[in-house]
C-alpha cells in the first residue's frame, strides 16, 4: 500500500497523458512485485555533479540486466527513455522533463523504502511427520522431535513415535505450548531442564513410557514438585528398587547422586614415613619425614600456580617423626630419629629459620616409632612410643621454656603406636583423656588419665587382639570407633560399648602397617595400606553402620594418611617407604548435574 500511495502522488497530468501513461498492470501490482522489478538506487558521488547540471541523480538498474546503468544514458522507466543528466537536452525539452524527475525521485524513494522494511522470514513449514492446524500439531512415527514446527502453536503431541531419547533444547521454538505429549514412546530419561522456557504448560502427558528413575531423572522428580502444569501418574521400569513406584511421589531424597573421589593432583619425588599438618600465622603447612635424607621438610601453599612448593627444611639423620606443635603463636617440631638422638626446634621468626632449643633424653629414647600431641586442662604434653628393647614410652610435658619428662608408662615393650583419644566410662559420665598403646609383644593397653595425680593410669588391654601394628580411632554421631592394623591376619573396625571395645568389622590385611581413618566434610574414610597389593579405600555407610569399599589407590609400601585442608580444597597425602609420596584430592561429583 505504501508502494501505491507512492505512485499516487506523481505529477496527474502526466499520469493523464496518453502516450505517457503507466502500464496499467502497475496498478495491479502488489510490493512485492514490484520489488522484484527494480535493483535498490545506489547514491554515489556524482550528486553534485548532478546538481550543477540541472539533473537528477539516480541510477536505477533493471533486475533484468544486473548492473547499473552510468549517469549518461538514458534511463528506461516504463516505456519512457529520458536523460536528466545532461543539462543540454533538459533545456531543449523545457518543463517536460519535470514529471520524470518526479517519477524517477519517487521511484528512488520507494525502493529505498522497500530496502529498509526487508522482507520477512517465512515461517516454519510443519513437518513432513505432523499434521499442522493453526494451533496444533500432531506427529506420527517421528523419529526426532522435529526442529521446523511452527512456533506459535499451543498442542504438540507425538503418537507412535518409537523414540528412546530427546535432544536437548527440542522445545526452544515452541514457547507457547500449553499441551505437550509424550505419551506412549520408549523414552528412558528426560534431558535436565527441557521445559525450561515453556511458561505457559498447563498439561504435559509423560504416561506409557519405561523411565529409569536414576540420577539422570533426578531434575524431573524435583520439577513436578513445584510445576503447575497438569502431569498424569508416571511410574518407574528401574533400576529394580524403583520398579513400578510412581515417579510423582518420589522425592530428592531418595536420590543419592553425590558421589566422591580421590584425583590424583601432584607427585613429591621422594620416600617418606610420616607427615603432619599444622596451621601458623594464618597459613597452612605440611611437614614430612624423609627417612633416607634424614630431612624435615615442609612444604606451604601455592597460591597462584595451586601446588604445594617448599616453605623450609630441618635436617638430620634417619628422621621417622616430623611433628609439629603450636603453643600460643610460637612453633615447635619435634624431631624423631633413630640414630643421633631426637631434637626439639623452634621456629625463629625474625632469622626467619628453626633453631634447635632441646635434645630429648636418649636413655628413654632409643628407637621412636611415633609421636602424639595433646593438650589436657590447659597444659600441652607430647608423648614418644619407642620401639626398643631397652626403651620406654614416654611423655613429655610443657613447662612455659621446654619441655620435661612427664612419665614413663612402661618399659621393654617395644611400643610401635601411641593414640590419644577422649572416651566416657559410662553414659552418664564426661569424656577422660585416654591412650592406647600398640605393642609387637602384647595386646594394646588402654591407659586412663587421672586427675588426682595427673598421671595415666593402667587399665585395660584389647583382648585378642595380639600383633597389633597401630590403633587410630574415630567419631560418628558422638560414638567412638578404633581401627586396629595387623601386618598379619585381619585388620579390625572396633567400637566403645561403654566399659570395653567391641568388634564390628574385619578387614583382609596380608602386609599392612596403616589403617587410617580420617573424616573430609561430611565423609567419614577408614584408608587401609598394604606393602603387597593396592591400598584400599572405604566408605562410612551409616545405614549398615560399616565400612564399604569405595576406591582403590596404587600407593607402594604406604605408611601414612594425612588430611590436608586449604582453601576449601581438601587434599590426601600419602607416604611411601619405596616410591614417591602422593597427592590426591578429594573430588566431589553430582551425578545429577
Amino acid at each position: 500500500m505504501q508502494v501505491r500511495s507512492l505512485l499516487e502522488q506523481l505529477d496527474p497530468s502526466h499520469l493523464a497523458a496518453p502516450h505517457r501513461s503507466l502500464p496499467r498492470a502497475v496498478h495491479r501490482w502488489s510490493e512485492e512485485q514490484l520489488t522484484n522489478q527494480l535493483q535498490v538506487p545506489v547514491l554515489k558521488s556524482r550528486e553534485t555533479e548532478a546538481e550543477e547540471k540541472g539533473g537528477l541523480l539516480c541510477d536505477l538498474g533493471l533486475k533484468q540486466d544486473n548492473h547499473h546503468l552510468n549517469s549518461r544514458s538514458p534511463v528506461h522507466v516504463w516505456g519512457y527513455f529520458f536523460d536528466c543528466m545532461e543539462s543540454e537536452r533538459s533545456q531543449r525539452m523545457g518543463n517536460a522533463c519535470n514529471p520524470l524527475k518526479r517519477i524517477a525521485y519517487c521511484l528512488c524513494l520507494l525502493s529505498a523504502l522497500l530496502l529498509t522494511e526487508g522482507k520477512k522470514p517465512a515461517k516454519p513449514k510443519c513437518p513432513a511427520v505432523c499434521t499442522c492446524t493453526k494451533d496444533n500439531a500432531l506427529c506420527e512415527n517421528a523419529r526426532s522431535i522435529p526442529r521446523t514446527v511452527p512456533p506459535d502453536v499451543i498442542s504438540l503431541s507425538f503418537v507412535r513415535s518409537g523414540f528412546t531419547e530427546i535432544s536437548e533444547g527440542s522445545f526452544l521454538f515452541t514457547p507457547s505450548l500449553q499441551l505437550l505429549s509424550l505419551a506412549n514412546n520408549n523414552l528412558q530419561t528426560l534431558p535436565k531442564d527441557i521445559f525450561k522456557g515453556l511458561d505457559s504448560l498447563t498439561n504435559v502427558d509423560l504416561r506409557g513410557n519405561s523411565f529409569n528413575c536414576d540420577c539422570k531423572l533426578k531434575w524431573l522428580v524435583e520439577w513436578l514438585g513445584h510445576t503447575n502444569a497438569t502431569v498424569e501418574d508416571i511410574y518407574c521400569e528401574g533400576p529394580p528398587e524403583y520398579k513400578k513406584r510412581k515417579i510423582n511421589s518420589l522425592s530428592s531424597k531418595d536420590f543419592d547422586c553425590i558421589i566422591t573421589e580421590f584425583a590424583k593432583s601432584q607427585d613429591l619425588p621422594f620416600q617418606s614415613l610420616s607427615i603432619d599438618t599444622f596451621s601458623y600465622m594464618n597459613d597452612e603447612y605440611v611437614v614430612i619425614a624423609q627417612p633416607f635424607t634424614g630431612k624435615c621438610i615442609f612444604l606451604e601453599w601455592d597460591h597462584v600456580e595451586k601446588t604445594f612448593r617448599n616453605y623450609d627444611n630441618i635436617t638430620g639423620t634417619s628422621t621417622v617423626v616430623c611433628k609439629p606443635i603450636v603453643i600460643e603463636t610460637q612453633l615447635y617440631v619435634i624431631v624423631a630419629q633413630l640414630f643421633g638422638g631426637s631434637h626439639i626446634y623452634k621456629r625463629d621468626s625474625f632469622a626467619n629459620k628453626f633453631i634447635k632449643i632441646q635434645d630429648i633424653e636418649i636413655l628413654k629414647i632409643r628407637k621412636p616409632n611415633d609421636i602424639e600431641t595433646f593438650k589436657i586442662e590447659n597444659n600441652w604434653y607430647f608423648v614418644v612410643a619407642d620401639s626398643s628393647k631397652a626403651g620406654f614410652t614416654t611423655i613429655y610435658k610443657w613447662n612455659g621454656n621446654g619441655f620435661y619428662s612427664h612419665q614413663s608408662l612402661h618399659a621393654w615393650y617395644r611400643d610401635t603406636d601411641v593414640e590419644y583419644l577422649e572416651i566416657a566410662r559410662t553414659p552418664q559420665t564426661l569424656r577422660t583423656p585416654h591412650l592406647i598403646l600398640s605393642s609387637s609383644s602384647q595386646r594394646p593397653v588402654i591407659y586412663q588419665w587421672n586427675k588426682a595425680i595427673q598421671l595415666f593410669t593402667n587399665q585395660t588391654d584389647i583382648p585378642n587382639m595380639e600383633d597389633v601394628y597401630a590403633v587410630k580411632h574415630f567419631s560418628v554421631k558422638g560414638d567412638v570407633y578404633i581401627c586396629l592394623t595387623r601386618f598379619i591376619g585381619d585388620s579390625k573396625v572396633m567400637k566403645w560399648g561403654g566399659s570395653s571395645f567391641q568388634d564390628i568389622q574385619r578387614m583382609p590385611s596380608r602386609g599392612s602397617m596403616v589403617f587410617q581413618p580420617l573424616q573430609i566434610n561430611n565423609y567419614q574414610y577408614a584408608i587401609l595400606g598394604s606393602d603387597y597389593s593396592f591400598t584400599q579405600v572405604y566408605n562410612w555407610d551409616a545405614e549398615k553402620a560399616k565400612f564399604v569399599k569405595f576406591q582403590e589407590l596404587n600407593v607402594q609400601a604406604p605408611r601414612s594418611f594425612t588430611h590436608v585442608s586449604i582453601n576449601k580444597r581438601n587434599f590426601l597425602f600419602a607416604s611411601s617407604f619405596k616410591g614417591n609420596t602422593q597427592i590426591y584430592k578429594h573430588v566431589i561429583v553430582d551425578l545429577s548435574a
